[in-house]
């Protein structure tokens, strides 16, 4: 027996900047006879004018965009309709930009490594509930804001963090600190010991698996 078709259809905008994805995504929600895709972007501007133009029922918007955040993209989308489902998607799902995403006013937030079928539920879900946030660690990553176990930096040494991130010599990092090399060198070799690391290296693989960096994105879903 063949199931009927809705008949109005669930209407869906795909922002991302990596083809694969979107072909992916597109694919996928096409397999659901709940939705119809009616648009794609590439850009965080783009994929807000085609919100505008096109009022989907849900969006679904990719964390980095080449012209900026996606948490911007869904602030504004957020500001100007308060029904329009938001599903964030990301490369790397770490407590910061989970809860990014739910400041921003997104509906739904879904790692990249998800199958796509987890797209396809959150955006059901944010077509009938937008307002309510939905994400797959939630309840875990509440437990961690609220009862935080791992190394709590203090805001000079997430200062340094990011520019030993931005690949800067200790040199560079006193100089943009405005401190002496070796206060420089003091504050790198505390941050070190809360991170459990002998090197650069390692303490930014430990910066990133902890969410206390956000990685550098890459199309893989």
């Amino acid at each position: 027996m063949t199931t009927p078709t809705p008949a109005t259809r669930t209407k869906v905008l795909l922002v991302d900047d990596h083809d694969l994805i979107r072909k992916g995504l597109r694919h996928a929600f096409e397999r659901d006879r709940q939705f119809e895709v009616v648009g794609e972007a590439a850009t965080a501007a783009e994929g807000v004018r085609q919100a505008g133009a096109l009022q989907p029922d849900v969006v679904i918007m990719d964390l980095r965009l080449p012209d900026g955040s996606g948490l911007e993209a869904t602030r504004a989308l957020r500001k100007s309709s308060s029904s329009m489902g938001i599903v964030v998607l990301t490369m790397y799902a770490g407590d910061d930009q989970l809860f990014g995403a739910l400041e921003a006013g997104a509906s739904a937030f879904v790692p990249k490594t998800a199958p796509a079928d987890e797209v396809v539920a959150a955006a059901r879900h944010a077509a009938s509930s937008p307002s309510a946030f939905t994400a797959a660690d939630l309840a875990e990553a509440m437990k961690r804001r609220l009862a935080p176990s791992g190394p709590q930096l203090s805001p000079r040494e997430g200062q340094v963090l990011r520019l030993l991130a931005d690949g800067m010599s200790v040199a560079g990092i006193a100089k943009q600190l405005f401190v002496s090399e070796s206060t420089a060198k003091t504050h790198i070799s505390k941050l070190y010991e809360k991170l459990g690391a002998a090197n650069r290296a390692q303490a930014l693989m430990t910066a990133l698996r902890l969410g206390l960096l956000e990685a550098p994105d890459a199309p893989k879903f």
